[in-house]
């Protein structure tokens, strides 16, 4: 039975906070939407950075219409603001922590990856010594297909989904990202485009995803950083 360390806690704890508000911020904003949708009202979509104070504007716009919208947009201005800020504060101590982490810069050097990922990542598997194979991630995380078996059957179905799903999540995204997102050429993206395109996004994501994730275990077992001209021996 492994016993998880302290720092491992701290970074569960330190990603988990920084998620949690940005649920929470749009928690917030889709009730905001649907309440002002009562009265009529449609807001444009939001995007990153100051487009958060676009929101707030329209918010504070739609309250002018209406006494009682006046009320109301006050004080989701007022939280919103607040939840904003709360965000972008966690977000800085989540890349300043990574920037630190000498593990975690060399897991960002993979295309795709980003602070949370490398963190939620090294807090989880805590050890890497846990698996005599790299590959062995795979199934620990739940991205292995499940095998059935029995008599004369023998086929398999879909990833297991075993393990921690919001890693699984995330490396998913990050696959996603890289598919979809990523311009920097590399032997990962080529390899993960090329597989999208023979049997499909999604299927293609989850098998980057899992991919990354012995990427991951593989350059952390090593100490070295991802190369984008050769891809560490898995």
């Amino acid at each position: 039975m492994h016993i998880r360390s302290e720092e491992e806690y701290q970074l569960r704890n330190l990603v988990g906070a920084s998620e949690r508000l940005i649920r929470l911020r749009k928690d917030l904003e889709g009730h905001i939407r649907g309440v002002l949708k009562t009265f009529g009202i449609r807001m444009t979509g939001i995007r990153q950075g100051q487009q958060r104070q676009a929101f707030r504007d329209q918010l504070a716009a739609a309250g002018e219409t209406d006494p009682v919208l006046r009320v109301i947009a006050d004080g989701f201005i007022a939280a919103h603001t607040t939840l904003c800020q709360a965000v972008e504060d966690l977000d800085k101590a989540v890349r300043r922590k990574a920037k630190s982490h000498p593990v975690a810069r060399r897991l960002m050097s993979i295309p795709g990856g980003g602070p949370v990922n490398a963190l939620s990542f090294i807090a989880l598997v805590d050890d890497p010594g846990r698996f005599n194979r790299a590959s062995d991630v795979g199934a620990f995380l739940g991205l292995t297909p499940k095998r059935h078996q029995s008599g004369e059957v023998d086929w398999t179905g879909r990833v297991s989904k075993c393990g921690d799903g919001a890693m699984r999540g995330s490396l998913f995204e990050a696959a996603s990202c890289l598919i979809r997102q990523v311009k920097r050429f590399s032997p990962l993206k080529s390899w993960a485009v090329r597989l999208a395109g023979r049997r499909g996004f999604r299927k293609a994501a989850v098998s980057t995803a899992r991919k990354l994730a012995v990427l991951m275990l593989t350059l952390w077992k090593n100490e070295t950083e991802y190369l984008s001209t050769k891809e560490a021996t898995t």
